[in-house]
């Protein structure tokens, strides 16, 4: 049993992770015994960085919230592992001062891509601070789940500006300045000069159920998205999707 094994062992996966570290373990297994540098833009409070420290690889996690740095280093000191965790203050659009290039072997991006001023510059740093054949874990917002949800609501002029609009946003109120298609994130990250290697849906089906089926069978939904995460239509439709590329090595 790896170290990976024994952390999951304690946490319950969810409709909202259980896809995204089945990706993650399949890269870990890919490097058994290694002591990985970790790099988490956007980390918040830990709830990757953490786990993986305690996996035995070394994590800096960049967020812009002092709050949410704080319960990062509150919950890495109860876990047991505050000597792998690193909080670093700092935003994704600010990335490429913040972080030496070519020293981390993976990134985590989750839900970073929709808020910044612009991704491109962001997914570049992103690209930069890989050693060769590092990877890249990137999660976005779906754009079509976004117009299908708020057409199902009742919102039809919002759905409608949402899919007409070419970042996906449904104007200046609108909390995300951009969501995503598989192929554009895809192309975003090809640019930057990653190979996209793994495309998946995540809560594919999760916040389409009634909260009495959802919660009442949490386990039977965990295995439903995975079998879905990868298979189209379904992974399109997706409230995220997740990207896993490669820096060349």
């Amino acid at each position: 049993m790896t170290r990976l094994d024994r952390v999951e062992q304690t946490r319950t996966l969810t409709p909202r992770t259980a896809v995204i570290w089945a990706v993650l373990r399949g890269e870990l297994d890919r490097r058994p015994g290694e002591r990985l540098t970790v790099l988490d833009v956007g980390g918040g409070t830990g709830g990757f960085a953490v786990p993986l420290a305690e996996a035995g690889h070394r994590v800096t996690v960049v967020d812009a919230s002092p709050d949410a740095l704080a319960a990062l280093t509150r919950r890495a000191a109860e876990a047991g592992v505050a000597d792998r965790v690193r909080a670093l203050q700092g935003d994704g659009d600010a990335l490429a001062g913040l972080v030496e290039p070519a020293t981390v072997d993976l990134v985590l991006c989750h839900s970073v891509l929709e808020v910044v001023d612009d991704p491109a510059p962001v997914v570049a740093a992103l690209a930069a601070a890989l050693r060769p054949g590092g990877a890249a874990s990137v999660l976005v917002a779906g754009r079509a789940a976004a117009v299908l949800g708020r057409a199902m609501n009742g919102h039809l002029d919002v759905a409608a500006t949402l899919a007409a609009d070419p970042h996906g946003s449904a104007g200046p109120r609108d909390t995300l300045r951009r969501r995503y298609d598989a192929d554009g994130a895809a192309a975003l990250l090809a640019a930057a000069g990653l190979t996209v290697e793994e495309v998946h849906g995540v809560r594919v089906l999760a916040d389409l159920l009634p909260a009495a089926v959802a919660d009442g069978q949490p386990a039977a939904l965990v295995e439903l998205e995975r079998a879905l995460a990868a298979r189209s239509p379904y992974r399109d439709l997706a409230a995220q999707l997740h990207l896993f590329a490669r820096r060349p090595a």
